[in-house]
């Protein structure tokens, strides 16, 4: 195994970054967890529940999945200390400590309402993301896992303050008095939402995977940046997928209440996957760019004078055979300028196919005229 497939593949021997990386996804996690509660239970009409259910889902959804990969990242840090663990005592670790944070997420939403199927289906839900999130984390790129972790509570924070800021800004992307200006503009706020997001996750990528190459002087390979900063966009598609599969009845069900319901479910899940995909595809370039700006040509080193003394020793060996090999060809010539030649010759290296060539010459001259007369 390599030095770089080592570096990429050994774990973290320290618990403090991941420790902190899982109070950060529960946090997030179960801030997601209490805000849909609180959306779902504000209401005594099951129509509106149910929307709001669905409503709520995804996001919910999505942090688990992080929460799940946050904590599994967390404990695998913490049981590999003393020890390695093979892949697959690895993956049951790691899957296993996911599975038990989307329980404790999943009885938050469960404890709405024991009696209906609805909630029973969302607990599942997010169980299974939370699972898949650890699953994920059991992987032997375990700066990169965290890294991505980072990049992606990192998306979700921006999210947060753009949504904020929603009513403020669109009118710069050109909302106006009528619906399709204001249709308009919401598909521009998207885009730079997809684009900040990205840009977002690229910086908090690289700058993880960097204070870890600082903290352990090795670094990983210059595609796995990318994969880190590119990572949240993947967990979105993830749970996008985890919510119009193991969630597609919550779905449908919300989408018989009415159909603008109907039409606002299928007019957000488009707008979610399109911002995972510019997360992705941003995240992805920008890193690549950032790692690029950042890696330097080799310098020009100069040969030692050691190396250097043995070069101009060999050239001066290969001048004075090729200077020989002359001279016995043509003794009058190389008399009268010996000197010069030999002077030549030591400023630059004789080329061997040049003394070659010169020696063929010499062979097909025709002999002095003084030989033919003897004859």
């Amino acid at each position: 195994m390599s030095e770089a497939e080592a570096v990429q593949q050994s774990p973290e021997r320290t618990t403090w970054g991941g420790v902190l990386l899982a109070v950060a996804g529960l946090a997030w996690a179960a801030g997601m967890l209490l805000s849909a509660r609180v959306s779902i239970t504000s209401t005594s009409q099951a129509e509106l529940e149910v929307v709001s259910t669905s409503y709520a889902m995804p996001g919910v959804v999505s942090a688990s999945l992080v929460a799940g990969m946050a904590v599994a990242s967390a404990v695998l840090a913490f049981v590999t200390r003393r020890r390695e663990l093979g892949a697959t005592v690895r993956f049951a670790v790691s899957t296993g400590a996911g599975l038990v944070a989307g329980l404790l997420g999943a009885l938050t939403i469960i404890t709405i309402n024991t009696d209906g199927w609805i909630y029973a289906v969302m607990g599942g839900t997010i169980a299974a993301a939370a699972t898949i999130g650890g699953a994920l984390a059991g992987f032997r790129l375990p700066r990169v896992i965290r890294a991505a972790a980072w990049a992606a509570i990192a998306v979700f924070l921006v999210g947060v303050v753009l949504a904020f800021l929603q009513d403020d800004l669109l009118p710069v992307f050109g909302a106006g008095d009528t619906s399709a200006s204001r249709a308009d503009a919401a598909g521009y706020w998207g885009y730079a939402q997809g684009i900040l997001g990205g840009l977002a996750s690229a910086a908090v990528a690289c700058l993880v995977l960097r204070r870890a190459r600082q903290r352990t002087g090795s670094d990983v390979r210059w595609p796995l940046y990318a994969l880190a900063a590119g990572g949240p966009g993947l967990l979105l598609i993830v749970a996008e997928i985890l919510t119009h599969t193991l969630g597609a009845r919550v779905l449908s069900l919300a989408a018989k209440v009415s159909v603008l319901d109907s039409s606002i479910q299928s007019v957000l899940s488009a707008a979610r996957i399109n911002n995972a995909l510019m997360v992705l595809f941003v995240g992805a370039f920008a890193a690549i760019i950032a790692v690029g700006r950042t890696l330097q040509a080799p310098p020009d080193e100069a040969p030692n004078e050691e190396a250097a003394t043995a070069g101009r020793r060999n050239a001066r060996s290969r001048a004075a055979a090729g200077e020989g090999r002359a001279g016995a060809g043509r003794p009058a010539s190389g008399a009268a300028t010996g000197t010069t030649s030999g002077e030549k010759l030591s400023e630059r290296p004789a080329d061997p196919e040049e003394i070659e060539r010169a020696a063929r010459a010499e062979d097909d001259e025709p002999a002095p005229a003084a030989s033919r007369a003897e004859d």
